[in-house]
């Protein structure tokens, strides 16, 4: 499943599943009660790996957002108005959507944790050896995430990551 606490806590899931397509109509009443999307992805075990493909997706957009947002803080830009010029444009995602704010606020008790992603990145990584597929921005995320672990991060959202980069005097 994607689509994080909020998600969860509003029946907005999205749902990818792997099985036999019978087993999936049987569940689907259950699973609509949480969930808004449905998608069978093929037999059993697809659903896993899809979430796995969703996660790495997921590390690449929270690195670059936590970037983008550290630029703007330590160039005293206005941060609402950086959000509102570049969120209706190529950058706009979910995760800026949804974590802009937070992040320039150092907000990070919600939402999906660190510890979780990387145990979903290391299951990916892992898959992707083993298909002969180098994820090497996973890999990299992975070990900025570990960094934030360090610090205690754990437990926080995984827009934490912006954590392991400094903030500028002054910002």
């Amino acid at each position: 499943m994607t689509g994080s606490q909020i998600g969860a806590e509003s029946g907005t899931l999205t749902l990818m599943c792997g099985g036999r397509k019978d087993a999936i109509e049987a569940a689907r009443v259950v699973m609509e009660c949480y969930s808004r999307k449905i998608v069978h992805i093929g037999k059993a075990g697809a659903g896993q790996t899809a979430k796995m493909a969703n996660q790495v997706a997921i590390a690449g957009i929270v690195a670059g957002l936590a970037e983008a947002v550290r630029f703007a803080q330590a160039s005293h830009l206005d941060m609402d108005k950086v959000y509102e010029a570049i969120s209706g444009g190529a950058a706009q995602s979910w995760q800026m959507d949804n974590r802009w704010q937070s992040m320039n606020a150092d907000e990070f008790d919600f939402g999906f944790a660190i510890d979780w992603m990387r145990k979903d990145l290391g299951l990916a990584i892992e898959e992707g050896r083993g298909l002969g597929v180098s994820l090497p921005t996973a890999a990299l995320v992975d070990q900025f995430y570990a960094e934030v672990q360090a610090l205690g991060g754990g437990r926080q959202d995984t827009s934490a990551l912006i954590r392991r980069l400094p903030r500028r005097q002054g910002a």
